[in-house]
């Protein structure tokens, strides 16, 4: 039975955001990598790890949304906020890799430039909000792991 209740709703949004900013992520780099390939020119390896994480990071967030609203239990799986953290991981590699290439670049009047040093900056974000969420779920997980059972109440686990 789905759960619309207002903490599940909170956390359908808040993973709705980082699936646009993930699929954001997979358009910014996606274009390089496509013009790449269009010119028969090898993919570079730092954009091609930019859209796996990207890749890696939508669909977790889509699993995160379908199941905070309609199958709620996934939700209470263990360590389950680890996933999260390696998300944290990557995105902070990726922000500081691409920060370091383009950060402190002046565009000039170059498109492709100011693309990048807008994709660093979705970067960023994307790794607060996995780092966020990341620390919610384990703020989660400590706290409800010594209680009783969700089921029935009864049992301790």
């Amino acid at each position: 039975m789905p759960s619309f209740t207002i903490p599940s709703i909170i956390h359908a949004t808040y993973r709705t955001i980082q699936l646009a900013l993930a699929l954001t992520v997979v358009g910014l780099y996606g274009v390089d990598l496509h013009a790449a390939n269009h010119q028969h020119k090898y993919s570079d390896g730092k954009w091609v790890f930019a859209v796996v994480v990207a890749s890696l990071s939508a669909p977790t967030a889509l699993v995160y949304i379908i199941s905070s609203l309609l199958i709620p239990a996934i939700l209470h799986v263990p360590f389950l906020f680890i996933w999260d953290t390696i998300l944290f991981i990557l995105w902070i590699a990726l922000f500081g890799l691409f920060g370091n290439l383009y950060i402190h670049e002046h565009p000039e009047g170059n498109k492709g430039i100011q693309r990048m040093k807008n994709a660093v900056w979705v970067d960023l974000v994307n790794a607060l909000l996995w780092l966020v969420s990341a620390s919610g779920m384990t703020v989660f997980w400590f706290k409800n792991r010594n209680s009783r059972t969700r089921w029935t109440g009864r049992a301790r686990v």
